[in-house]
């Protein structure tokens, strides 16, 4: 006799709203129509089960609870129990179900709801019930595939930060609170992932703290975050509890590399696992086989991105690990290791910076940032480790200034120089560069200070390198507060200094490029574009795409000074195509404002208006406009002056105020006369792992008693 009950479900009625995922929704939803296997991944807390429900809503679904069930024995009478089938007689539970099952005409959905502790007995079931039952479609939930023919795998992330923030207002109302305004919301859905359990049970604590009090507490989120409803499945009732689950399911091999992966502070990549992560009991060769099953089990993520495949652990899953590498006794030792991989990743960086490879570098150092800053926080909080941290501040240098990190770079670098060390070498090259970088943001008293700080101790310890870079810079200063001819006698000078060491990277070429510039302002265009014809070849044979567009700004500012507008706007085009795709706001700057001028001198005073409203809203994000320098601002002032004379002064103003409400992107998409989507993308195009910097050791960095650092 047909059992009609089979047709109505035993989805519960969710007492809560359902919050977001709508575009998840929908992709799943489609996937059941054209799948009979689709199983539901993610790490514990994600919402897995929740959005299963939702999809299978009104399809009169079965749900199978397998989470309590701990004997692989028993899954088949769980099924049977489910679908609350009784049977007195000798066949066995499967038989059981077949004969309920096949029925003629009966189509159903059956949910097998945290399955990842018993999979082998899952996936021999679903395989015979999908071979058997015509009508019977699965729909698997839990925190890893079964991996059987036939499955779609459909990988649940966090909430986007908007619906993370609904569904926290949503649960603070069941609390009676509104938090719809407050401020610190945002960043507290932000520090929890968007994991959908970490935000409710943030919002259950309501009652007696504000989202500021939580945030203040997240350290310790695992206490926090308990309290879930009674209701709530014991595995869902503390983040903790959540997480652990996943935890208890891993192998010892697996829990190691686990708590080890925490000291990544970001995404990271296969090679840096097997440096880091390897020894006492985890041997390099076994690492792959390991992460493979923790990305099986969705406890580590993995994307593709421009740098090639990277992996991620939520902040969650990670703060887990942290708690159970510091219980190993093991975490100094991880830290340190750490801490030398990226030493030697900045290393073989700034070594590729002057290389063809250099968008590639740009790229890679974006995508460590994180664990770059990491490594960074870990060498400057150690007096002992003083010295690395000079050093790795000081060897970032062309990121900091050739990627639009000057106010960063400031900052770790006046951290730096800040500390004693017994390594000389390492505080010279802070010092130049912070000079350097302080130079650029139009900072000139504390600039002059560190270079002059540089200068006097490389002469005292003989160091030609450092006194090379300190004289390069201080030129480099003289030429934007105008003092052409100290600026000259400095350039010329550092310029022999590096020939006589033999020293030829993105920096001597710079320098070479700023003495042409002072060759310009002074009137001397052929031996301004002489020197940068110069370094344009150098750069094309080495493959340099950064300093090559400085060259080409100057090379610009001298056909616009011979009226040669076309090939003046040709070379700006390439220049500001290069600033942009390696995010070097200042290069970026001081091209859209030569191209105002440009713009102005080939008639059409309405666009050069525009582009100086552009250029005066990036300038806060570079430094002082112009370095405060009466030769940049030269041709501002004529730009202006052309623009204000064709369109009048209200007019004038008015353009100005369009250009400055463009943003960047649009700013330099304007001034290339391109549609946004056509820019050259940032940082390259996208590399598999090994285009990049591809490392299986650390490049050589200091020890704690030496290693040449200063240039």
């Amino acid at each position: 006799m047909r059992d009609d009950r089979l047709c109505d479900g035993n989805l519960p009625l969710e007492p809560d709203a359902f919050v977001g995922r709508s575009t998840e929704l929908a992709e799943l939803s489609r996937l059941l129509e054209h799948s009979r296997l689709v199983t539901v991944t993610g790490p514990g807390g994600i919402g897995k089960s929740r959005l299963a429900a939702r999809a299978a809503l009104g399809t009169g679904a079965w749900r199978v609870e397998l989470a309590p069930v701990r004997d692989p024995e028993f899954v088949d009478y769980a099924v049977v129990e489910a679908f609350g089938l009784t049977d007195h007689t000798t066949r066995l539970p499967r038989e059981t179900l077949l004969a309920h099952l096949t029925e003629p005409g009966r189509e159903l959905l059956l949910i097998l709801d945290g399955f990842e502790h018993l999979v082998d007995a899952c996936a021999e079931l679903v395989t015979d019930l999908l071979s058997r039952v015509p009508g019977l479609r699965v729909l698997a939930v839990g925190r890893r595939p079964l991996s059987v023919a036939g499955e779609r795998v459909f990988a649940l992330e966090p909430l986007a930060p908007d619906e993370a923030v609904e569904l926290f207002v949503d649960r603070a109302v069941r609390q009676g609170v509104s938090a719809a305004a407050d401020p610190d919301v945002r960043e507290l859905c932000r520090r929890l992932d968007g994991i959908p359990l970490a935000v409710e049970l943030a919002a259950g604590r309501l009652r007696a703290l504000s989202p500021g009090q939580l945030l203040e507490r997240l350290d310790d989120r695992f206490r926090l975050l308990t309290g879930g409803g009674r209701d709530a499945l014991p595995r869902h009732r503390t983040l903790r509890t959540a997480i652990g689950w996943s935890h208890e399911l891993c192998t010892p091999q697996e829990r190691l590399l686990w708590s080890r992966l925490s000291v990544f502070a970001g995404p990271f990549d296969l090679e840096a696992v097997e440096y880091v992560c390897v020894g006492n009991g985890l041997a390099e060769q076994d690492v792959l086989d390991v992460l493979t099953e923790l990305l099986a089990q969705s406890v580590v993520g993995r994307e593709e991105t421009a740098t090639g495949v990277r992996y991620r652990m939520l902040d969650t899953v990670r703060a887990y690990g942290a708690d159970w590498l510091e219980a190993t006794g093991d975490a100094a030792r991880l830290r340190r290791r750490h801490r030398d991989w990226y030493l030697g990743l900045a290393t073989w960086c700034e070594l590729d910076w002057f290389s063809p490879r250099q968008a590639e570098v740009a790229a890679r150092v974006e995508a460590e940032l994180p664990n770059l800053r990491d490594a960074l926080d870990h060498c400057l909080a150690d007096p002992d480790e003083a010295h690395l941290g000079q050093y790795l501040a000081g060897s970032l240098w062309f990121y900091w200034a050739g990627c639009g990190r000057l106010s960063e770079g400031r900052h770790w670098l006046e951290q730096a120089v800040r500390l004693e060390s017994d390594n000389e070498l390492s505080r010279l090259k802070a010092l130049w560069v912070l000079g350097y970088v302080a130079i650029l943001q139009g900072d000139h008293v504390p600039a002059l200070a560190a270079l002059h700080e540089c200068r006097e101790e490389a002469e005292l310890s003989a160091n030609p390198t450092a006194v090379a870079y300190a004289e390069h810079r201080t030129g480099c200063l003289a030429l934007v507060t105008d003092d052409m001819p100290r600026a000259e006698t400095l350039l010329r000078s550092a310029l022999e200094r590096y020939r006589d060491i033999g020293e030829l990277n993105s920096n001597v070429l710079m320098g070479q490029v700023e003495l042409a510039m002072t060759r310009a302002f002074q009137g001397d265009l052929p031996e301004a574009v002489r020197l940068c014809q110069d370094v344009r070849r150098v750069c094309e044979d080495h493959g340099e795409r950064w300093t090559r567009s400085y060259a080409l700004y100057v090379l610009a500012y001298a056909a616009w000074s011979k009226g040669e507008l076309r090939a003046a706007r040709e070379l700006l085009t390439d220049c500001l195509g290069a600033a942009h795709a390696f995010h070097d706001l200042l290069g970026s700057v001081l091209s859209i404002e030569l191209l105002a001028l440009i713009t102005a001198a080939e008639g059409d005073p309405a666009e050069a208006a525009v582009l100086q409203g552009a250029a005066a809203a990036m300038w806060p994000s570079v430094g002082l406009p112009l370095f405060g320098s009466a030769y940049y601002n030269a041709p501002h002032e004529l730009c202006e002056a052309m623009a204000r004379e064709g369109l009048g002064d209200e007019r004038y103003e008015e353009c100005v105020r369009a250009g400055g409400r463009l943003g960047r992107e649009a700013a330099v998409a304007r001034a290339l006369g391109r549609p946004l989507e056509a820019l050259p993308s940032p940082r390259g195009p996208a590399r598999h792992t090994q285009g990049a910097v591809a490392m299986q050791e650390p490049a050589a960095s200091p020890t704690r008693k030496g290693g040449e650092t200063a240039g």
